[in-house]
Order: C-alpha cells, then sequence, then structure tokens
C-alpha cells in the first residue's frame, strides 16, 4: 500500500517539484496552498507525513503544526528558511517531528521522510534492517554482521545506518554530512571518506562489499 503524504506550501513550483519527486518514489500527494487549508486537510484525512511550509498565508505553519498535534499524532516535516532558527525550534516545540532547511536536495528530504516513516510504524520488523548478513537492531542500537556482534562508534552506527535506510540508493557526501554530523557542522566531506573506510574495515568479507563507491558522488549499499 502505497504511503500519503501531505504538502503544505504556498510556493507552487516548490510545491509541483515535491509533487513530482514523491510520486516517482510511489508517495500518494495531496497539495493545498494555505495553513487554513492545510489544517483541514490534515485533520480530515488520515495521511502518513505532513510536509509543512513555515511561512504560509491564512495561518503560518507554527500554528498548524501546534492545533494539528493537538489532535493527531500524524508525523510532520517543516520546510523551513535557512536563516529562521527560532522558526525550526517553535515548529519542533509545537510538536513537529523534524525539519528540512530550504534550499535542500530532494536526496535528503527523501531520507528524512523514510526514516520518519519508520520510526512512528507500529509494526515492529521495521525496527530492524538488514543487508545480507547485515543486521542493524534500531531499538537496541545493535549491529550483527555474519551473526557477531559489531563494535562500532556513535558516529559509525550512524552513518552505517543511513547507508542501509538507504540501500540501493546512492548518498551523496553532502547528505551525508547533514544527516550523520548535522547541518550546522564544520566536519570536511574528506571526514566521511575516512569513516567510510573504518566502516569497510570493521565489514570486511570475502563476497561483494557492502559499501560501494560512486565516483564523484558518494556511496551506496547494495542489497
Amino acid at each position: 500500500m502505497k504511503h500519503t503524504i501531505l504538502i503544505v506550501e504556498d510556493e507552487k513550483n516548490i510545491a509541483r517539484f515535491l509533487e513530482l519527486e514523491l510520486k516517482h518514489e510511489q508517495f500518494d500527494v495531496t497539495i493545498v496552498y494555505d495553513g487554513r487549508s492545510g489544517l483541514e486537510a490534515a485533520l480530515a484525512s488520515d495521511f502518513d507525513c505532513v510536509l509543512l511550509d513555515v511561512m504560509l498565508p491564512e495561518l503560518n505553519g507554527i500554528e498548524v503544526c501546534r492545533r494539528i498535534r493537538k489532535q493527531t499524532d500524524v508525523p510532520i516535516l517543516l520546510l523551513t528558511a535557512r536563516d529562521a532558527v527560532m522558526d525550526r525550534v517553535a515548529g519542533l516545540d509545537a510538536g513537529a517531528d523534524d525539519y528540512i532547511v530550504k534550499p535542500f536536495a530532494i536526496e535528503e528530504l527523501l531520507a528524512r521522510i523514510r526514516s520518519i516513516l519508520r520510526r512512528v510504524s507500529g509494526d515492529k520488523q521495521t525496527n530492524i534492517l538488514q543487508v545480507r548478513e547485515l543486521t542493524i537492531n534500531l531499538d537496541a542500537y545493535e549491529v550483527l554482521f555474519e551473526g557477531q556482534r559489531l563494535e562500532l562508534t556513535r558516529t559509525e552506527y550512524d552513518l552505517l545506518k543511513l547507508l542501509v535506510e538507504n540501500q540501493n540508493r546512492v548518498c551523496t557526501r553532502e547528505l551525508i554530512l547533514e544527516m550523520v554530523w548535522g547541518f550546522n557542522t564544520d566536519v570536511e566531506t574528506n571526514v566521511v571518506d575516512v569513516y567510510i573506510r573504518h566502516l569497510r574495515g570493521k565489514l570486511q568479507t570475502a563476497d561483494t562489499p557492502y559499501i560501494e563507491t560512486v565516483r564523484g558522488v558518494g556511496y551506496v549499499v547494495r542489497t
């Protein structure tokens, strides 16, 4: 069954772009262009996720988020301006599950949506990620490789989790920096390469390597 996404975005070119990309990823998409319509739509239907712009006509996104959260636990991902730190803080305080800063790469948005959907799913099997002989137990923060517990640092764990969550999808170095080290990090992209080498050293196998380099772009875990 397809996941359903509500987009609340007053900039129609952005809304259309998001619609096309999400439909390409097999999501069902509904779009509204102002805060009051967004609130009504979110409360009228059972969406799997709401993409909510902060700066909206009729009713701003923070207030929409607050009112939605009073009545439903639907996951809310805020779309915020790059310099609007207080908007991000206010949105999270109002009950948003996550935020992404404009302008953003569509790959990052999709990764955040998938992460949210897994996190809120009532199916406990979604808390187990697996690729071949590699298993990640998200509840226990435990990684098993060929039946043995793998000792990882927190950063190594977060990096491996991101790659496995997006298996068969290339993660750019920039996306990895954002998702693992955070938006305001001063870490250079070559640090990603260093941690990839660490992980490869711990995932040594006689078969096909788990982490593949896509030259000039980033990395991908293949199934």
